[in-house]
This record gives structure tokens, C-alpha cells and sequence, in this order.
């Protein structure tokens, strides 16, 4: 019988797929680096065996998954290459295993990882369904009917994929690495929206969505009027969010979620949008989404003494603007503190101002250096740049988080794509 061995188990997407093969009954291990990162722990709660890199772990009667950070010359793929055993990319393997189920394809510069995790977790009330999480969580189910995935624009990887259905969350420029600008961006989901066979959920108040062309119905939502799924009757408090769906300006049911900011309500949305479609049924779309949790780095709270600490993913200005506004809504009387770290150096030079403006938001705000990619670990600019704009702001160091103690009471948001989650563990050591 094969075994799946996966190059870079530990990268998110790779976690989440080894997690659904094992549960599919297939034979899975795989390799990556020593240091601990937090996708392994649902890898090692299920057995699975995670090795060092290393040439001898490539074996005869192997199927290679190599994860798309690693180039062709990594020695285990090399050694795969030479001894015959069949390589395949990550996204390219995606693709093909799709094609037995339903699949959904949840993509957008923002919001894919925690609609995915709406979505499947509302979706599988109804019917079995298998999911990959980017936040490192998969579950795949043999008889499953829906396949849910998260399927990411950067070097334009998910023209791998020919979806039965896309939800598209929003069009904005990321990744300046590889892309050249607003329009690049725009460019690589229009040749996916004409790879999408069944429909597409998009949203209306993104003026870029606005102009996706498609072969398949295109349905919108959104808060305008225009959209047609629109949310009305929006009440926000600091348990959570209620709000009203019209479908083509007809009442259509209530909702309640436990998010808060409006970024929450538009997924709840686009999840509505794609339930009624496929004609789930209303009562379960509403139970599922009042018991829906969230996933991994999105928003997770915890309570230390008279501090809450919130850990997010945010690591453009759209997200740390809307996880900003979510902290607001939940503890409005409370102050509230930005730790943020800034990750890879084009990223932070291309929205140096952005990030400013939208750290500004906070009460009190707190950086640490840039983090740097394998990509690319050093750049032109430091962190003393943005420090510069915001004023009142503090570089703060894996030696110094004992600062902010000095914030009784606060709501301390730690947000960003590297290893920010350090500094939330040193500054909970200094309480200890």
C-alpha cells in the first residue's frame, strides 16, 4: 500500500491534508524541521509520524507531497526524483483528490481561513463533510458528500483547482512579493472564477467582485441593497452579533453568531448564501452558526488575572483593522493594546502608512521587529520606520514584554503571521 509522504508536514496546508488522508484510512507520515510549530499537535494527537529531513526517509513504494515552500532541490524531493518515487505538489495533489465530492473553494485576501472553518463546521450539520483548514486542521470523512477547502491566491496556486463552487470574500492587494499590484491580484481571481463549474458566492460591497466575469450563476452579499444576500437589522453586542437575512429584498430568516465585527457577519453571509443554494436547511444553517467556535490564531481569547489576551493572524491593515473593531465591540469599556509584529519586509514597506493609520485604532500600540520570511529575511527598512508614524508606539523585545503589566485591565491584542505567539508566552511567564 502507498505511503503518503509529505516534505514540509508542519506547513498549514500540508497538516490539515495529512490529517484527512490518515482519517480516509491511508497510510501518512512525513518530515520538516525540528522546531515545534502548532500544526503538529493534531498530526501527533492522531499518530501520525513526523520525521527530521533527511534523503534516507524517501523509501521505494512512497508518494511524495512536497509542500510548495520547498523548491526542487530540497534532498528529500531530490532523492525522490532520483530513485523514481512519484513527486507531486501540494496544491496539484488538492486538486485532484477533490474531484470525488462537492467541493467549495473558500478564497479572498482576508477571511479565507476563518470562512472555511464557518463552513464546514455549519455544512457537516447537514451533511458528512471532509475540510482543510489553513489554520492546520483537516478532517476528511470516507462517504463525505461536501469537500470544503481553503485555496489561497498567492503565486496564483489555486488555478490548480477546478471547484464545483467558489466563495469569494474580498479582492485586495497582498502578497507585493509576487504580485505587482491591485489589478495582478484582480486578474488571478478572474481566471479562477472561469474555472468554477456549479456557482460562485462573492461579495457585492467588494468593488473588485463587482466585476468578476463567470461561466456559472454569480451570487452576491453583502450590506448593500443591491446584493442578494443582504444582513439589515444588525444589532452588535458584546455576547455577539444578531442580524436579519433578506434574499432578493424578501425576508429569508434570523441569524445569530458569536462573532463580533462586521468581517463576521459578511462570512456568516457568504455561508448562508452557499447553504441555501445547495438547500440545506434553514434550521440547521441557524444552530450551526450560534455553536460555531472559530478557528486556530483567529481572534482565540484567553483570561489572565484582570488582562484578556487575544491572539490573531492579522498581519495585513484590513485585519488588523477589523480584529481592532472586533476587540471593541466584545469589551467596550476596556482599553485596548496592539502587539504587533510585522511579517516580511515588502509586506511592511508596501503598507507602511496602512499599517500606521490602522494600528492607530488602538489604545496603545506596541511593535516588534519585522519578521522575516524564508522567502526573504532582511530589507531595507526596520522597524524603527513604523514606529516613527504612530506616535506613543514601543518597540518591544522577547526581553522586555514585562511592560505590559503596565496595562491593568486591558484587552492585549497580539496579531501577526510569525512567531508573535512567543511574546504572548514570555509576557504569560512574567505573571506566573
Amino acid at each position: 500500500m502507498t505511503v503518503y509522504h509529505f516534505v514540509g508536514i508542519k506547513g498549514t496546508g500540508m497538516s490539515s491534508l495529512a490529517q484527512i488522508l490518515h482519517d480516509m484510512n491511508y497510510h501518512v507520515q512525513g518530515s520538516d524541521i525540528e522546531k515545534t510549530i502548532f500544526t503538529q499537535k493534531s498530526l501527533e494527537e492522531r499518530g501520525i509520524r513526523i520525521l527530521p529531513f533527511d534523503k534516507e526517509n524517501i523509501q521505494q513504494g512512497m508518494t511524495v507531497i512536497a509542500g510548495n515552500a520547498f523548491p526542487d532541490t530540497h534532498e528529500e524531493i531530490q532523492a525522490a526524483l532520483e530513485q523514481d518515487v512519484p513527486v507531486i505538489r501540494y496544491h496539484r495533489f488538492l486538486g485532484q483528490f477533490m474531484e470525488r465530492f462537492t467541493s467549495i473553494a473558500v478564497t479572498g485576501a482576508h477571511g479565507k481561513t476563518s470562512t472555511t472553518g464557518m463552513l464546514s463546521h455549519v455544512i457537516q450539520g447537514a451533511k458528512p463533510t471532509s475540510y482543510l483548514i489553513g489554520d492546520g486542521t483537516g478532517k476528511g470523512v470516507e462517504d463525505s458528500k461536501y469537500f470544503v477547502f481553503e485555496a489561497c491566491e498567492y503565486r496564483r496556486h489555486f488555478l490548480s483547482y477546478t471547484p464545483d463552487y467558489a466563495i469569494m470574500t474580498n479582492v485586495d492587494f497582498d502578497h507585493p512579493d509576487y504580485f505587482a499590484n491591485i489589478d495582478d491580484v484582480f486578474s488571478a481571481f478572474q481566471e479562477m472564477a472561469l474555472q468554477v463549474k456549479k456557482g460562485i458566492i462573492a461579495c457585492g460591497d467588494d468593488e473588485h467582485l463587482q466585476k468578476i466575469q463567470a461561466k456559472v450563476p454569480v451570487l452576491y452579499y453583502g450590506f448593500n441593497e443591491e446584493n442578494d444576500f443582504q444582513a439589515r437589522n444588525i444589532v452588535k453586542s458584546t455576547t455577539g452579533t444578531t442580524f436579519d437575512v433578506f434574499v432578493r429584498n424578501t425576508f429569508f430568516a434570523s441569524f445569530e453568531i458569536p462573532g463580533y465585527g462586521d468581517h463576521n457577519i459578511l462570512n456568516a453571509l457568504s455561508v448562508i448564501a452557499l447553504c441555501h443554494y445547495e438547500e440545506i436547511d434553514v434550521h440547521v444553517i441557524q444552530a450551526r452558526l450560534k455553536t460555531y467556535q472559530g478557528v486556530k490564531r483567529r481572534f482565540s481569547e484567553k483570561t489572565v488575572g484582570d488582562q484578556v489576551l487575544i491572539d490573531d493572524y492579522a498581519h495585513h491593515p484590513t485585519e488588523i483593522k477589523a480584529t481592532i473593531s472586533a476587540a471593541r465591540q466584545k469589551y467596550p469599556e476596556r482599553e485596548i493594546v496592539a502587539i504587533f509584529q510585522p511579517h516580511t519586509f515588502t509586506r511592511t514597506q508596501t503598507f507602511l502608512e496602512d499599517f500606521a493609520e490602522s494600528l492607530r485604532e488602538s489604545d496603545k500600540v506596541y511593535l516588534c521587529d519585522i519578521f522575516g520570511s524564508a522567502r526573504e529575511n532582511h530589507g531595507k527598512l526596520s522597524i524603527d520606520d513604523l514606529i516613527g508614524k504612530i506616535d506613543g508606539s514601543q518597540l518591544i523585545t522577547e526581553e522586555t514584554t514585562e511592560v505590559l503589566k503596565d496595562h491593568k485591565g486591558a484587552v492585549l491584542v497580539f496579531m501577526g503571521a510569525g512567531d508573535i505567539q512567543k511574546f504572548e508566552e514570555l509576557y504569560q511567564s512574567t505573571l506566573a
